[in-house]
């Protein structure tokens, strides 16, 4: 199940270009927090912190207990990290999205799929493991959220795929993305068919025959 972490934030009460810039400056990501019960605050977050929470999980959905500072009051929300922006060519964090969640509602999330196991395809034939789909959409509780969704391949042979109908989940998760979707699948290599393509091609002795005239005119010369 996906680990919950505690996040210190503060609400943000100044807007716009020049303050997020001061942000910035001193360390501070800004984002947001929203959900069905309650209206949207912008709040600010430590860059270090939240950088650290992203370096232990293994998808950016993390769950998250965020206690809001606002003044001298403080509350504590639990929120899903919704949508994090990166800088275009330097790995910084630009803004986050916090969305509000509550242990009683189903929510709907991506998780990310890993393939554990050595596939028989590609241990005994050279085939090459090929993904379809790298993240699964699943609707579960918050607190039942998996971190990641492993599948074993090792008995997948070349020319054998798992759709996401395959995939074993755990109680109370439920798969949102079309059962029929192909997630991973073993393909012959290119090098292996265009060996097999050479050895199977039966090649025909070249046979040269003499014209007779031309035999007759050779010999009749002295």
């Amino acid at each position: 199940m996906a680990q919950q972490v505690k996040l210190k934030a503060q609400k943000r009460t100044v807007i716009g270009r020049n303050p997020i810039k001061k942000l910035k400056k001193n360390g501070l990501v800004p984002g947001i927090v929203y959900g069905s019960q309650s209206e949207p605050m912008p709040l600010q977050v430590d860059a270090r912190e939240l950088s650290n929470v992203l370096a232990h999980a293994s998808s950016e959905h993390v769950l998250v207990e965020l206690e809001i500072a606002d003044g001298s009051q403080s509350t504590n929300r639990l929120t899903l990290i919704q949508e994090i922006q990166h800088h275009p060519l330097r790995r910084e964090l630009l803004h986050v999205d916090f969305l509000a969640v509550s242990t009683t509602e189903q929510i709907i999330s991506e998780v990310p799929i890993e393939a554990f196991g050595d596939a028989l395809g590609v241990r005994t034939f050279g085939g090459l493991l090929e993904y379809s789909l790298r993240t699964l959409e699943v609707e579960c509780f918050p607190q039942d959220l998996p971190d990641i969704v492993r599948v074993d391949v090792t008995n997948l042979n070349i020319g054998e795929a798992l759709h996401v109908r395959d995939i074993p989940l755990p109680s109370g998760v439920n798969a949102v993305t079309d059962g029929d979707l192909t997630v991973v699948s073993v393909v012959a290599s290119r090098v292996g068919e265009e060996v097999i393509e050479v050895a199977e091609t039966p090649t025909t002795p070249e046979v040269i025959t003499e014209k007779k005239g031309e035999a007759k005119t050779e010999t009749s010369q002295p």
